[in-house]
């Protein structure tokens, strides 16, 4: 994504820190295949007891062992395929069935509110899981301008993620074709159940 204003970087929390850290390497590993570099790093991870913690374990013992071009392979027949993947990880597709429609034009205009737009030469909807965990990691710390306050992660969140991202990642962890990535599902099913619980105490 391109920001139409500077950055302005506030100081977000150390726990806000740690959610964008996270929604920025579901970003980075949904977007293309990891590479050696990113399954090094992945196979670095270390998570504690929680269910979260313990899917981080399971997800970074997968990466020691995964080979890139199998890894590839893996992504490939999952998100691309011939014709399609086995997954299309869409917003539109998830609540309509089809691509391009209504949820991407209300992204759309989500997007400009907040100074975004499309990269140029990036041809991908931009209601795409991996585009969307970008933008989130992205507005927790003000990477595009000033932090958003919790209340407005928590309406875009409501509206754009929030109906069928835990969908998806489910979708993701039980795939028939997916080894190294259903556990990336796992992490982000845990995930985003935490973020659900958290905005909900958030706005009580």
């Amino acid at each position: 994504m391109n920001a139409s204003a500077s950055a302005r970087p506030g100081q977000p929390s150390q726990e806000d820190r740690l959610r964008a850290d996270l929604y920025n390497y579901l970003g980075l590993v949904l977007a293309r295949p990891m590479d050696r570099m990113t399954l090094d790093q992945t196979a670095a991870l270390q998570g504690d007891d929680t269910p979260l913690g313990q899917a981080i374990n399971r997800l970074a013992k997968a990466a020691r062992t995964a080979d890139p071009s199998a890894v590839r392979h893996e992504y490939n027949d999952l998100f691309i395929g011939m014709g399609r993947g086995e997954l299309l990880p869409y917003a539109s597709f998830y609540l309509t069935g089809f691509l391009n429609e209504k949820p991407l034009g209300v992204l759309r205009r989500d997007f400009a509110a907040l100074g975004l737009a499309r990269a140029d030469g990036v041809f991908e909807p931009e209601d795409g899981i991996a585009s969307l965990m970008e933008v989130l990691g992205a507005i927790i710390v003000g990477r595009f301008g000033n932090p958003l306050t919790l209340s407005r992660q928590r309406d875009f969140w409501a509206r754009h993620v929030a109906p069928w991202a835990g969908h998806f990642f489910a979708d993701l962890a039980k795939a028939k074709k997916a080894s190294l990535y259903a556990r990336v599902g796992e992490v982000g099913r845990e995930f985003m159940e935490i973020e659900r619980e958290a905005f909900r105490l958030a706005a009580a």
